[in-house]
């Protein structure tokens, strides 16, 4: 993600066309209704859009993919922070927002954001932050530090576009920028079953493919208010942000006893 540091900055749900793991996190807690650190003072809501999507597609994903999930005890209940996972097409996008008890600001690349004249409309309606990956893209970072200090959750998948090896790639530090500026923890997260779900398939319709994804704990970076970010502090928390998903999805399928998905 090439987001360039902002001097004085203070501070993807993707479209359909979007410490290591340790025990099995339990049945997905409910939606909090108030925030009680940064942003406490405003209610937090679904996007309707969001919100119709995510009682719709969790139940499919239960019933046809056996969506698992595990950690959800490691999500902050209250308060920013950023959602860090690997990324292999648009279901990644949907198995998080279903699995995630709390609405996330993706972060969406252009030609996701306007692959087709309905787009726009479908991203603004569910929250996505644009973010241009081919140039430096300093409004990114605005938007996305808005979004936290407003108490939101941002959704970033660090390797940039679709990774068609179906297996990890380098990050971009974009997250890092982020994370450094913002101070906010960072959960990464390991998605599995989403590549094997749309690979050589057409017309974007998933074959029934078991689903998982693992959260693993929260991590903190500090935060840097007075200088900027150096290429050597962008690439080493990108480093180390990556290595924890690489550990997360090497630990294994999620054991059968772990939360499934559903909607709050």
């Amino acid at each position: 993600m090439a987001l360039r540091d902002e001097p004085g900055t203070t501070s993807m749900m993707a479209s359909p066309s979007v410490s290591v793991c340790g025990d099995p996190g339990g049945p997905l807690p409910a939606l909090p209704q108030r925030l009680t650190g940064a942003g406490a003072a405003r209610t937090e809501r679904f996007p309707l859009l969001y919100q119709l999507l995510r009682v719709g597609c969790a139940p499919l994903l239960r019933s046809l993919f056996n969506l698992r999930v595990s950690g959800v005890d490691r999500l902050p209940a209250s308060g920013p922070f950023i959602l860090a996972a690997n990324h292999h097409n648009y279901l990644d996008g949907v198995v998080l927002g279903a699995a995630v008890p709390r609405p996330i600001a993706f972060l969406v690349m252009p030609r996701v954001y306007h692959a087709s004249p309905l787009h726009p409309s479908f991203h603004r309606g569910v929250g996505s932050i644009p973010v241009n990956l081919e140039r430096p893209d300093p409004g990114a970072i605005k938007r996305a530090l808005r979004a936290l200090d407003e108490g939101r959750v941002v959704g970033i998948f660090p390797e940039g576009p679709f990774s068609h090896e179906g297996r990890l790639v380098r990050g971009q530090p974009g997250v890092a920028m982020i994370a450094l500026r913002s101070g906010v923890p960072v959960v990464p997260a390991a998605i599995e079953g989403t590549y094997e779900a749309l690979a050589g398939r057409r017309f974007y319709m998933p074959r029934k493919q078991p689903l998982s994804v693992r959260f693993g704990e929260p991590m903190h970076f500090g935060r840097l208010r007075h200088r900027r970010v150096t290429h050597a502090e962008r690439e080493e928390i990108t480093r180390r942000i990556m290595s924890q998903i690489a550990a997360l999805l090497d630990a294994g399928p999620v054991p059968a006893a772990a939360g499934r998905a559903g909607a709050s």
